[in-house]
């Protein structure tokens, strides 16, 4: 099987800087984690929590913590370092070699779609987001490895696009859409992106990230491979 992860974000309009961070790291005992946060409100302060909180779960998945103890571990300290006072929603979405697993850990309201056979469940169980009390706990799904196998993380941004003007994103019927054209996994997250934005007339009200990791039959070589496309 092979792996692909691909990402799309944007800014708010007007705004310098995105309060959603995105960070990437190699498990310790095979397989690969993705930490999506989103900071409260928008700009620079909100990517300084995001950082923070994203730094925290990264640092502990690095050393091997479980993604449900790195979650929980990175609402406890956002707790301490704000005094509960600010909050952050949390994805971690993760390859475990050591399981052979997909594991899907939320902490965000907004719902994550797993794609498997073909067909859409959607991940929304309650779910609170970290920082104001210590006993927050994350939503963690779980599924063994196999090809056709997706899974969609995102910020409130894509979901909330086009309110302005409508009842905002339908990202189920769009993911149901690109299924039946067959479009591949690796385009869904630019297609998602650029529908939202599409309602939204090119000036997002908020952050939007998308984070899209789908497994797929085995093809090419053993070389693994990163592709970095970052406006400057």
């Amino acid at each position: 099987m092979d792996l692909h992860a691909v990402a799309a974000k944007v800014r708010k309009y007007a705004t310098l800087e995105s309060g959603d961070t995105l960070e990437m790291i190699e498990r310790p005992g095979g397989g690969m984690s993705w930490v999506l946060v989103d900071g409260q409100r928008s700009g620079r302060a909100a990517k300084s929590i995001a950082n923070l909180v994203a730094r925290k779960a990264v640092g502990l998945l690095a050393e091997g913590v479980r993604d449900g103890a790195a979650a929980r571990a990175a609402s406890d300290y956002l707790f301490a370092e704000r005094s509960g006072q600010v909050t952050a929603t949390l994805n971690i979405v993760s390859v475990d070699m050591a399981t052979s697993t997909l594991v899907i850990t939320r902490n965000n309201p907004e719902p994550a779609y797993l794609i498997k056979g073909g067909a859409i469940e959607v991940l929304d169980q309650p779910s609170h987001a970290v920082g104001t009390r210590r006993t927050t706990r994350p939503v963690i799904s779980q599924v063994p490895l196999a090809e056709g196998l997706a899974a969609v993380v995102f910020t409130d941004g894509l979901p909330h696009a086009g309110q302005r003007h409508g009842d905002g994103y339908d990202i189920q019927a769009a993911l149901a859409r690109f299924l039946r054209e067959g479009a591949p996994c690796a385009q869904w997250a630019d297609r998602l992106l650029a529908e939202a934005l599409a309602l939204e007339e090119g000036r997002p009200a908020d952050d939007i990230s998308v984070l899209v990791v789908s497994v797929g039959a085995r093809q090419g070589d053993e070389v693994r491979r990163l592709w970095v496309h970052l406006p400057l």
